[in-house]
């Protein structure tokens, strides 16, 4: 099932970055070439992208319904802001801790107690009184931790199934799905409070879409797969994989600490800068998530096109509107950075990173010029953020693919 073959070590100026860098130890190397993946492979993967697409409907439910939201437990911005807040802290404390646990322990487990944990929570939290706002703040929170189990873990199990170019392709199918995802859960809660005059009610259908999902990764996901990572190899630019040839005998796996485990990433400046990297258009698609929908209701009530809101159920227009913008350019985007890696791959080894700079730069311009027309031209806005979002869905999944 292997053809082996030997190979030199590339001279330095031929070292590759991003999604082909590696550490690779002096000596000799063999190019390996493998069957294609079964077809058991597409199947595991389709279940775990509709998990991921329940995964962030929930995170942005809120957002779609913020102004109600607001309302009905009478919250200033600032306690507002505080509600994601509390999201995404306990999501970045919980997942360091669910990757070291998915290094060590049954990932399919993990994958199904988040699942089933986060969606009893977000249905919980469609009953919470006017009176205890405090609970939905910390049933936020609680969703956070169960969300971040399965976007840590997750894609590992994408990356352990396929290898080479296969797995940028289904890293770049599992991540079209974050924009998707994200803008259905605008389009669910707006229209869910529409149609039933309740903002509590676009909490009840999501979990409903977890219960199938948990059932599907009972079924159809293995409890092990095969960590095709877990060797140090780099992906040439000719598409072969260099693997370090290995002593026979000689025991691959060791047993690491998490201290150990992170001063070795911290070493590793590729992963580094990409994680600091990935924070800040984190940082930016947070704040247009949260926010953009009652940015631009406010902008319309300044220039007199809608009349302030002060009904129980207010419109959701703008949550709709910006969900189908953020489903249409996330799909665009994330296959275009893809297609774009792929091909630049073969002429420069420095691609992907230029692609993610270049594109958040071009995001960064864009999203400026949005802000700045908010006051004079509604229109423009739109367009604006249209395609400061189409440049920030380019890095989903070439970032991943440096990251992994």
């Amino acid at each position: 099932h292997e053809n082996t073959g030997l190979q030199s070590q590339p001279p330095p100026e031929e070292q590759n970055y991003g999604a082909t860098a590696a550490h690779v130890t002096q000596g000799p190397f063999v190019s390996v070439s493998r069957n294609g993946p079964a077809k058991r492979y597409y199947l595991i993967v389709a279940v775990l992208c509709y998990a991921n697409l329940i995964n962030f409907m929930d995170w942005f439910i809120v957002p779609g319904i913020l102004l109600d939201i607001q309302k009905y437990f009478k919250l200033s911005d600032g306690d507002t802001g505080l509600l994601q807040t509390v999201f995404i802290l306990c999501y970045m404390l919980a997942a360091p801790i669910f990757g070291y646990l998915g290094d060590r322990y049954n990932r399919k487990i993990i994958l199904g107690a988040g699942i089933f944990f986060w969606s009893g929570v977000t249905l919980g939290s469609s009953f919470i009184s006017e009176l205890h706002y405090w609970i939905f703040f910390l049933s936020r929170g609680l969703v956070g931790i169960g969300t971040a189990s399965y976007s840590t873990i997750a894609p590992t199990i994408i990356a352990d199934l396929f290898e080479e170019g296969k797995r940028t392709t289904m890293l770049s199918i599992f991540y079209i799905f974050i924009p998707v995802g994200s803008g259905l859960g605008y389009v669910l809660a707006a229209g869910m409070a529409d149609i039933t005059g309740d903002w509590h009610w676009a909490f009840r259908v999501t979990p409903c879409m977890g219960g199938l999902a948990l059932v599907l990764l009972i079924l159809l996901v293995p409890h092990r797969t095969q960590r095709r990572t877990a060797a140090h190899r780099a992906l040439s630019i000719s598409g072969t994989i260099r693997v370090a040839a290995e002593k026979p005998g000689v025991q691959r796996t060791t047993k690491t600490t998490w201290c150990q485990d992170v001063i070795s990433l911290a070493k590793n400046w590729s992963f580094v800068w990409s994680s600091l990297g990935l924070t800040a258009m984190a940082f930016v698609t947070g704040a247009l998530g949260m926010w953009v929908p009652l940015f631009l209701y406010r902008a319309q009530v300044l220039q007199g096109i809608v009349s302030p809101c002060l009904q129980e159920s207010c419109n959701s227009s703008n949550s709709l509107i910006f969900g189908g913008i953020t489903i249409g350019t996330g799909i665009l985007g994330v296959i275009t950075g893809a297609e774009a890696a792929r091909r630049l791959r073969k002429i420069n080894n420095k691609a992907d990173p230029l692609i993610c700079a270049m594109s958040m730069f071009i995001s960064a311009l864009c999203l400026y010029i949005a802000l700045m027309v908010a006051q004079t031209n509604i229109p423009s806005t739109f367009i604006f953020i249209a395609f400061g979002e189409l440049f920030l869905s380019v890095n989903w999944a070439v970032v991943t693919d440096i990251l992994l």
